[in-house]
């Protein structure tokens, strides 16, 4: 078990992200395409968790000052640190070897993606602001990845969308930092000290506003109109727009953790308005010859 959760296969499903170019081009049930995808997922977690692995060695000492992080198995000392550098080794040639099968161009944006996220690892996460920017750089490269797995052109909105949706689960999660140094009176992460909770509030309401407007231009761009043969899709703003203001809602009347992807996984109202904004945009884009959706 101990092994297991140095990989953090929770973090996995930001992986999924590779599929996001098939799904928003409607081909998402190209099975050929689709099988292809799969394996740069598998590739993509190979790597991510070397990633981890390195981030939890380097961070050791850090974390077991964490009243959560202390229990990660390199922290706690579950895994030896001997173990844990051969797994990493390990993950590394086996992800590499995948994506070298996968295509050669998926090969070249998964070592970017290592390249960077080694470096955020080795210092860069300790510079306020770059840090979020880093992270957010991830999620671009995930969707660049799953484009040119499948060989699916991606649109600037999609690239533009993701990035910001990075940028606000980057914000979240530096909130909650913050949140933490405040009631533990010390500083988890170096760069905590370039963020207050005033700063990162006021960025969060940005970013939510921008994410809302760039949808809604997504949506209505005349160029995806004509590409996905329908004009209905801005009918799934209404779920997009509820579901970031339910998660203002927590953060700021409810005053719960910052991070997205915990509230995700507890917040019954955002679940429910995910799985609907994905059951429309499924019935507008795949089902539009139904007569209902023409």
């Amino acid at each position: 078990m101990a092994y297991l959760k140095l990989l953090r296969p929770k973090d996995w499903a930001k992986n999924f992200f590779l599929f996001i170019p098939l799904f928003f081009a409607g081909e998402i049930f190209n099975a050929e395409k689709l099988i292809k995808e799969f394996w740069g997922f598998l590739a993509f977690c190979c790597i991510a968790s070397s990633i981890y692995i390195i981030n939890d060695y380097r961070d050791i000492e850090d974390d077991r000052k964490h009243p959560v992080k202390c229990k990660r198995p390199l922290a706690s000392g579950e895994v030896s640190r001997v173990s844990a550098i051969i797994i990493c080794i390990l993950l590394v040639v086996l992800g590499f070897g995948i994506a070298w099968l996968v295509r050669d161009k998926f090969l070249f944006v998964l070592g970017l993606y290592f390249l960077i996220n080694l470096a955020y690892s080795f210092g860069l996460k300790s510079i306020p602001i770059l840090d979020i920017i880093i992270l957010a750089i991830g999620f671009v490269l995930r969707i660049k990845a799953g484009s040119v797995i499948s060989m699916v052109a991606l649109s600037e909105w999609i690239i533009v969308m993701v990035f910001l949706l990075a940028i606000f689960m980057a914000i979240g999660k530096r909130r909650d930092d913050v949140l933490l140094s405040v009631s533990s009176g010390r500083d988890m992460r170096k760069s905590v000290k370039g963020y207050n909770l005033e700063f990162l509030n006021t960025l969060l309401a940005l970013v939510c506003a921008v994410i809302i407007v760039a949808y809604f231009m997504y949506t209505m761009s005349p160029e995806v109109k004509e590409r996905l043969g329908t004009y209905r899709l801005y009918y799934t703003c209404l779920f997009v727009v509820a579901g970031i203001m339910r998660y203002l809602q927590i953060i700021f009347v409810s005053a719960d953790s910052g991070s997205p992807t915990k509230i995700l996984y507890k917040d019954r109202f955002i679940q429910i308005t995910l799985i609907l904004w994905i059951a429309s945009y499924i019935s507008i884009i795949y089902l539009k010859d139904i007569t209902l959706f023409k």
